[in-house]
Order: structure tokens, then C-alpha cells, then sequence
């Protein structure tokens, strides 16, 4: 089943002040819509109001699935910081979100995820006894254990080396095939490798950027990824 298109249209206000103005955010239904930009001008924001979650800002505007239907229930959320239960070991934060619906938790597919990221000699340890990767993969193993249409990434692969960053990337897009996915990141790496729609977000708004013309998810060595990933980041330059 392919995800809703999602889009965004609105003003956003914290306590008066501006923060962004008249934007229109479309997400490719089934697709990656990737969102860069500098600290501060409400990338993490935008993220948090399309998953209907508090932000402190006041909001003028509408979100709706292209599907016409509610979005609550249909989206899997992974912000920057883990929030994995200090007193749960890695099993038992990946099968949290079954646990907490009062579901039977697939322990099969929770093992699957574990071993595909790497974490399976670590899957009875707690938190406290992980590194700072180890965690943020466990945090991005139970949001694709949610298969839900909609996955909503905040910085999902920033604490990862070079090379288990290729490597969840291209788990996450295989794992969230048909899901629509937004993700913020700050990478113009990331964003020229994953996706099929690009938004640059600045004080003056939003930029739509068409990505390279070779098909998501790209090789890490496709010629015009490489040559979009250097014009991305001079981009981001000039907004900073």
C-alpha cells in the first residue's frame, strides 16, 4: 500500500513572532520528500505539527492526506533525541509502540530489525550500557517496527559513522518502501542520495529543489548525485 500525499499549508507564530509565513509543504505520496536548512527557521517544526504533536506554535493553516482521511494512527514518528526507557533493554524499547497499543508484539520482525542494524549482540542490554549510535539505531528500529504509511524523521542517521550511515539509509528506504517519508536533516548528502522531492528552508521560506534525475535510493557513488550534492551545499551557504 502506497502512503497519502500530505500537504501543509499555513502560517506559523510563537507568541506573535513569526516564525514562518504562508508556507505550502507537499509531501510525495509513497515517496521521500527531504527538508534542509540552517538551525532555528522550523524544520523540526513543521515535522512535529504533521505528526500532531505540541510545538508551542501557534499554527493558521491546514494539514490534510491526500487520501482524505485522519492522519492520527497512521504515522510513525523518530525525533532527534531516542527517548528509549532507561529500564527496558533493546527488545523491549523496538517492541514498545505494540506494547503500549496493548498488542501482541511480532518478535520476529522486532529480531529481524535488530540484526539488520547491527544490534543483535546488544539486544538484552539496556540503554545505559549502549553508545550514542548504538542508541539512535534502536530509536530508528522501533519506529520501522510501526509500519505505519507515514514516517516522519527527524535527523535519524546524525550520530552514525559514514559507513553505518550508508547503510541504515539504505535499510530505512528499503524498509519504508511505499511509505511516504519526511525527513529533516541537515546533511545535503543525505538529501541528494534519498530523495524525491527537496525543500531548502530558510527565513524566507521554502525553496522547492528538483533532486537529481536518477531514481532514489542513489549509489554513493552516482556521478550526478555527487555533482548535486556540491550544488546543494552551496545553496545551504548562502541561506545560513
Amino acid at each position: 500500500m502506497t502512503g497519502p500525499g500530505i500537504r501543509l499549508d499555513g502560517s506559523g507564530t510563537i507568541s506573535g513572532t513569526a516564525l514562518f509565513r504562508h508556507l505550502t509543504l507537499e509531501l510525495v505520496p509513497g515517496g521521500w520528500t527531504c527538508l534542509l536548512g540552517p538551525s532555528g527557521v522550523g524544520k523540526s517544526t513543521l515535522l512535529r505539527l504533521i505528526a500532531g504533536l505540541d510545538t508551542g506554535v501557534t499554527f493558521d493553516g491546514t494539514i490534510t492526506a491526500s487520501d482524505g482521511q485522519p492522519m492520527a494512527g497512521r504515522i510513525a514518528y523518530m525525533q532527534q533525541s531516542d527517548l528509549l526507557l532507561p529500564w527496558l533493554d533493546v527488545h523491549g524499547n523496538v517492541m514498545l509502540g505494540a506494547r503500549l497499543r496493548g498488542d501482541d508484539p511480532d518478535r520476529a520482525r522486532a529480531d529481524r530489525l535488530i540484526d539488520r542494524l547491527g544490534l543483535a549482540e546488544h539486544a538484552h542490554k539496556r540503554p545505559a550500557a549502549l553508545s550514542g549510535g548504538q542508541r539512535q539505531r534502536v530509536a530508528l528500529a522501533r519506529t520501522l517496527m510501526e509500519d505505519h504509511p507515514i514516517a516522519l524523521l527527524d535527523e535519524p542517521f546524525s550520530a552514525l559513522d559514514a559507513r553505518l550511515r550508508s547503510e541504515m539509509q539504505e535499510l530505512s528506504s528499503e524498509t519504508l518502501k511505499g511509505s511516504t517519508v519526511l525527513i529533516v536533516t541537515h546533511d545535503p548528502a543525505e538529501a541528494a542520495r534519498l530523495a524525491n522531492r527537496i525543500y531548502l528552508m530558510s527565513p524566507a521560506g521554502l525553496e522547492q529543489i528538483e533532486p537529481p534525475s536518477t531514481l532514489a535510493i542513489r549509489a554513493v557513488d552516482d556521478p550526478e548525485m555527487l555533482r548535486f550534492q556540491a550544488e546543494l551545499l552551496a545553496m545551504m551557504r548562502e541561506v545560513a
